[in-house]
């Protein structure tokens, strides 16, 4: 075995290619002789396990440089692909997998982005399916707005009778998601960051809010909860400091609102690389991570990069937030009468019922 792995590893190979081997677990050929069922029996169960273990071994090289060759996505950085791949959350990946490989046995599978936002990768399933493909998003919940980007709010939560008394643009609405955050000194510095930035801003923070005692004032508000897309939605927020969960980064683009993302695990990574990178209706608060250990952003960085973020002169800013309109209209478009996503329920919903009466 060692001998032609010297061979193969001496040629030039694809980089996307690697060689390795793994333990001898076959039965000796007298113990195949003497017990054949055993030998089929070994190769059957024992072969399995150190290639499994082989692939546990072999780390997802991590950095910045780019790769090209996955189907549907635009070259990603490594540091961009989802955290499942390496480090401590490759302990997911098998459950991912086991959901990915049932992918074949369905009758029709369904996204719930815009089939506009994400064509390239969507065809790519059409082209390598048997079966129906649809693009039904975003799921959020825009039914519940009486108008697409606008509230009424004379008898609604504090929160949105202070947005309305904010200039229009004016608010960076701030929200880390539901259950994972950051390390605690990172959230010390992203707060006072935000606090010395003399931005308005709204912030969820749903755990210890005892780091914003000293802040909150006329400029601030922070809750346990918020209505998002209405506060999304509303005139006077400008920007979205987001973790980039998928729901969020819809809401967000429904909106048309630029977004500052931060991301932390899982997908958010290439949601955050569609955000600034392909749609280009935001930034990033941090620069990609390469090595271990966590890469502090100081709050004078943070300072810095929301007043540029929210600064309305700005030829840059102006023309982000052209972009995130009109990302924004594509989305509303598509659910709209005679839209994508309005085709494709039509068609899904048709083609179950058609089944259902054969």
């Amino acid at each position: 075995t060692e001998e032609w792995l010297g061979f193969i590893s001496s040629d030039d190979k694809p980089v996307n290619v690697r060689f390795r081997t793994i333990p001898n677990v076959i039965p000796s050929e007298l113990d195949r002789a003497n017990n054949f069922p055993a030998f089929v029996a070994a190769v059957l169960t024992k072969m399995e396990a150190p290639f499994e273990e082989l692939l546990d071994r072999l780390e997802l090289p991590q950095g910045n440089d780019r790769v090209d060759y996955i189907p549907g996505l635009t070259p990603i950085c490594l540091a961009d692909l989802p955290t499942i791949l390496y480090g401590s959350d490759r302990q997911v990946l098998h459950h991912v997998l086991d959901c990915v490989s049932s992918v074949p046995k369905a009758q029709y599978l369904l996204f719930t982005t815009v089939y506009e936002l994400e064509f390239q990768v969507i065809d790519v399933f059409k082209a390598n399916l048997p079966f129906p493909v649809y693009a039904i998003g975003p799921s959020i919940p825009y039914l519940d707005l009486k108008q697409p980007c606008s509230t009424t709010s004379l008898n609604g939560p504090d929160y949105l009778q202070w947005l309305d008394l904010q200039p229009r643009g004016s608010v960076l609405y701030v929200s880390l998601g539901s259950f994972l955050s950051v390390s605690a000194a990172q959230m010390d510095e992203i707060v006072a960051g935000v606090q010395d930035s003399g931005v308005r801003y709204l912030w969820v923070s749903r755990g210890d809010s005892s780091r914003f005692k000293d802040y909150c004032g006329s400029q601030a508000v922070v809750v346990p909860w918020c209505d998002q897309l209405r506060v999304l939605c509303h005139s006077s927020v400008g920007g979205f400091w987001t973790h980039c969960g998928f729901n969020s980064t819809l809401e967000a683009v429904y909106a048309g609102v630029p977004m500052l993302t931060f991301p932390i695990f899982m997908d958010q990574n290439p949601n955050s690389k569609q955000i600034v990178e392909d749609w280009k209706v935001g930034w990033r608060v941090k620069k990609n991570k390469v090595g271990e250990g966590e890469h502090l952003v100081s709050r004078e960085e943070i300072a810095e990069l929301v007043r540029r973020f929210l600064d309305f002169e700005s030829m840059e800013q102006m023309e982000m937030r052209q972009r995130a309109g009109k990302v924004g209209e594509t989305c509303q478009t598509a659910i709209a009468k005679g839209g994508s996503t309005d085709i494709n329920l039509d068609a899904f919903i048709k083609d179950i019922s058609e089944r259902h009466h054969h």
